[in-house]
């Protein structure tokens, strides 16, 4: 064979074989549009978790033309849950519903912990952050963080925080915070929020680090006091309250996020699919105004940083955890 009639075989050969390569890419999306997608939720039916959830498969379900539902797998907090997608198939069908408490928390608390959130989950998209707010009952004398740090100092191991149980965010975080300003505290637990909120108003909790969107209520109608911000920035939702970061007393900064996961091994060309769809869902006007009138912002991460965003999440509140030895034992 010639030299010339040599490149043109080559040319021909590489050609046919990314027509190949393009037709079998092609064929595995198409493949994978006919299917229904599961988005796994590892919490009980009717909390904010499983309320995102729903919104946003409705929203997937309008963009890929794909029916996408709601499964929830409760059971050991969200383990059953968040391991159960960790061992589904990974083509694109079963997809999680996490956030910082089993991406991020679990992984601080939890020892042998049956899932390796950045080994054995793709992140497809950030939704949402909130921040949290310190909440005192409205009888307690106490009007801003340095009061607090005052009275709780003045009465060691008698000022109580409340949480929505022992491992949550509001538990966890509120440890991490009363530590790092040296407030020595009794923690107690209820069976969820809404009953520690009830304590509150009643005078006899003292206060609770909780999330804005179930927060922001109590401060807006002078039933609790706000008296500083997890975030970076103020809240519009309660302006007049400081961060904690403002205070100068110490340095706290963090948000509840949420977000959507496939299992590690899922095809390129379905996460690629997935993330755009997401992206979309993200710049759509009244998904926006939903989550800001919620009390969060849009968490929008691009494809490339979105593991590095879990990668430092997990460093950040491991390390923060044992710095103050909180324990869900």
């Amino acid at each position: 064979m010639g030299a010339d009639k040599f490149l043109l075989w080559r040319r021909s050969a590489l050609g046919a074989l990314a027509a190949a390569l393009l037709g079998v890419t092609s064929a595995g999306a198409q493949d994978y549009s006919s299917r229904p997608i599961r988005l796994v939720v590892p919490q009980a039916p009717g909390g904010g978790t499983d309320i995102l959830a729903r919104n946003m498969a409705q929203k997937l379900t309008e963009v890929l033309r794909q029916p996408t539902v709601v499964e929830n797998r409760t059971g050991a907090g969200s383990l059953v849950g968040t391991e159960f997608v960790a061992k589904a198939p990974a083509d694109g069908h079963t997809l999680l519903m996490g956030g910082i408490f089993n991406m991020v928390m679990n992984k601080a608390l939890i020892k042998n912990l049956s899932y390796e959130p950045a080994r054995d989950f793709i992140p497809l998209g950030y939704i949402s952050a909130y921040p949290f707010v310190m909440l005192a009952r409205n009888d307690l004398p106490v009007n801003n963080l340095a009061d607090l740090v005052r009275y709780g100092k003045e009465r060691p191991g008698r000022l109580s925080y409340g949480s929505g149980g022992v491992g949550t965010l509001q538990h966890v975080w509120g440890a991490v915070l009363l530590n790092s300003l040296g407030i020595e505290a009794l923690h107690v637990p209820f069976k969820g929020a809404a009953p520690a909120h009830q304590e509150m108003m009643g005078g006899r909790l003292d206060v609770m680090f909780d999330n804005m969107s179930a927060s922001k209520q109590y401060v807006q109608s002078g039933k609790l006091k706000g008296l500083v911000v997890s975030s970076a920035a103020r809240s519009p939702h309660l302006a007049q309250v400081p961060t904690v970061n403002e205070t100068g007393l110490t340095r706290f900064e963090g948000e509840s996020w949420f977000g959507i996961f496939a299992p590690t091994g899922t095809p390129p060309a379905v996460v690629a699919k997935l993330r755009e769809a997401l992206a979309q869902i993200n710049r759509e006007p009244e998904f926006v105004a939903r989550i800001e009138r919620d009390g969060g912002r849009l968490l929008n991460i691009a494809p490339a940083q979105q593991q590095a965003f879990l990668q430092e999440e997990i460093e950040r509140w491991v390390g923060l955890v044992q710095k103050y030895n909180v324990s869900a034992d």
